[in-house]
């Protein structure tokens, strides 16, 4: 072998050393080395360039970003013996790499886990509780469920959904904290019933908004009477009130009228009374009007004093 050639085989062994000795750690990604099965030095979290012993080292990356664990839908009876369909998901980070190595080595091996932690928590907590409890919300006071198939009976809502999903995120992170894993969030995506179940759950449904729009309508027939009741109320108030500004407009007019008639009977009570003798006959007599009156009657006073001088 010439002076070339070995120079040639000399570079590439170098350059096969060189390249055996860096390793790159991309965003989202953290490393633990490990020397001949055992792990070495401390966990590599940070972006960069990084370099290691060739051939004897080995470079194990684990992903740092938020995860997605999504679980199989399982059958689970509740336990009022409703049988359901529960669908599960969770979000979870590798918080520890080392330990996550240590403990489960590869993902396969920690999703095979949290599917036996999530999916038993979830099992556990669904047969300890009515139906009830898993689909309401804790914020609802109460819920109608029936105990037969033609009564109903009120249940109140202890947990509801989100506490379920809040006690299974708890029980699990107690575990799953002893591998490296933070779960962050466990979420029931859907709850699906049984053919068996799905009609007394539907019938339910059915008798609760019933209930809940003759409760509305109640509500609304007694707000109607109340306001009805105001205005009647209101109404007579401003009847009322007219009805005495009216009096009052029409005393304070008669007493002026009764002052004029008074001032104009004083100044020519013969003048006045046959003005008022002449309205008289306005109202009395019409076209087809016939008068018998005695002859010294007031109201025939004039048309005699009119005949006589006529």
């Amino acid at each position: 072998m010439n002076k070339t050639m070995k120079l040639v085989v000399f570079i590439l062994i170098l350059l096969f050393i060189g390249y055996n000795s860096v390793y790159v750690v991309n965003e989202g990604q953290q490393v633990i080395l490990t020397q001949f099965g055992e792990p070495v030095g401390t966990k590599v979290v940070d972006a960069g360039l990084y370099f290691k012993i060739p051939m004897i080292q080995k470079v194990n990356y684990f992903d740092k970003r938020i995860l997605k664990w999504d679980g199989e839908p399982n059958e689970i009876p509740t336990n009022d013996k409703m049988f359901i369909w529960v669908d599960t998901t969770a979000r979870w980070k590798i918080v520890d790499p080392l330990l996550f190595w240590q403990r489960l080595k590869t993902m396969n091996r920690a999703t095979l886990t949290m599917d036996d932690l999530i999916n038993g928590a979830v099992r556990d907590f669904v047969t300890k509780n009515n139906l009830a409890e898993i689909i309401r919300s804790s914020d609802w006071n109460e819920a109608y469920v029936s105990s037969t198939e033609s009564a109903t009976r009120k249940e109140k809502i202890l947990i509801g959904r989100d506490q379920f999903s809040q006690l299974v995120l708890d029980n699990v992170s107690k575990i799953t904290n002893g591998f490296g894993i933070e779960i962050l969030d466990v979420l029931v995506k859907r709850v699906n019933y049984t053919n068996q179940v799905r009609e007394k759950v539907y019938s339910r449904m059915i008798s609760e908004r019933e209930r809940i729009a003759a409760q509305k309508r109640s509500e609304g027939e007694a707000k109607k009477a109340e306001i009805l009741g105001e205005m009647a109320r209101r109404l007579k108030e401003i009847q009322s009130q007219a009805y005495l500004e009216a009096e009052t407009i029409r005393g304070t007019a008669d007493a002026k009228a009764t002052a004029i008639y008074g001032k104009a009977y004083n100044k020519d009570p013969e003048f006045y009374a046959f003005i008022t003798t002449l309205d008289g006959y306005k109202k009395i007599i019409g076209n087809n009007t016939k008068l018998i009156i005695q002859s010294d009657a007031p109201l025939y006073k004039y048309l005699k004093d009119f005949n006589k001088g006529f």
